[in-house]
């Protein structure tokens, strides 16, 4: 790998590395493969809130990583974009939740190009971020995209620096793509939850302006009243403003009835 200069990161798309697939291949379980990918269904079924978690987990523990995680790149109000640690299991896993820039990552150079990148990180990286870590030697990552969320799967080592080989590469795009899935479906979600919410909303509005019809038409004819009746119109001023205060409340009732539909820059703010 060339190192940009100064920056502590090195990059090469995995997939036309001429090294990565003659690297010598661990010895495994041969069903291991397929108990990771049954174990990973059973969660995303039975628990799909720990589906993300489970992913890392799996990755640190089949691929033999030292810390595997999950980025989501994110969009603040401001317009800027980060990558944020949803989901991290091993040596990282302090910095759950954790921040790094958008244009100056190796997740970020990962989606531009769409591609699995081979990667390492050295201090200068770490410097400039403002943190304390072992330097990875051999880096994975894995980008997925789909119509709500963009980000990366990746398992790294500190001690080596052909750490993983193409049956690692195979599991953490698999699991990429139940990252993506699973994003995807805990999108939807949300989504038809705020669905509902203002279906409920709709319909409780259509009821109280109705219900404000009834109060309305009095205080108009009472207000009437009131102005021709001269001097005597003082028992119908007061009757108004009884009126005015039942309708003040209705009107109150329905003004707090305001859900706000989501939209596409909301699903990429929301984090697994």
């Amino acid at each position: 790998m060339t190192p940009q200069q100064d920056t502590g990161m090195e990059l090469r798309d995995l997939l036309a590395d001429p090294d990565f697939p003659t690297r010598p291949r661990r010895l495994r379980d041969p069903h291991q493969y397929v108990e990771a990918v049954s174990r990973l269904a059973r969660v995303f079924a039975e628990q799909p809130e720990a589906v993300l978690q489970e992913l890392v987990e799996i990755a640190v523990r089949y691929c033999g990583a030292d810390s595997a995680g999950i980025s989501l790149e994110e969009i603040l109000p401001t317009g800027e974009k980060k990558f944020r640690w949803v989901a991290i299991a091993g040596s990282f896993a302090q910095y759950l939740h954790g921040t790094t820039p958008r244009f100056f990552s190796p997740c970020g150079t990962c989606l531009d190009a769409e591609r699995p990148q081979l990667y390492r990180v050295t201090q200068p990286y770490y410097d400039f971020l403002g943190v304390t870590a072992d330097e990875i030697t051999d880096g994975l990552l894995i980008p997925w995209i789909n119509e709500f969320h963009r980000g990366t799967i990746w398992a790294i080592a500190h001690h080596s620096r052909e750490a993983f080989d193409l049956e690692d590469y195979r599991l953490l795009s698999t699991l990429a793509d139940f990252a993506s899935m699973a994003l995807r479906h805990q999108q939807q979600q949300q989504l038809l939850r705020e669905q509902e919410k203002l279906a409920a909303a709709t319909a409780r509005s259509n009821e109280l302006a109705h219900l404000i019809n009834n109060p309305l038409q009095s205080l108009v004819n009472t207000l009437y009243l009131a102005q021709h009746a001269g001097p005597a119109g003082e028992p119908w001023v007061k009757e108004a403003l009884d009126q005015l205060s039942v309708l003040s409340r209705l009107v109150s009732q329905l003004l707090d009835i305001s859900p706000r539909v989501p939209n596409k820059e909301d699903a990429h703010s929301m984090a697994a």
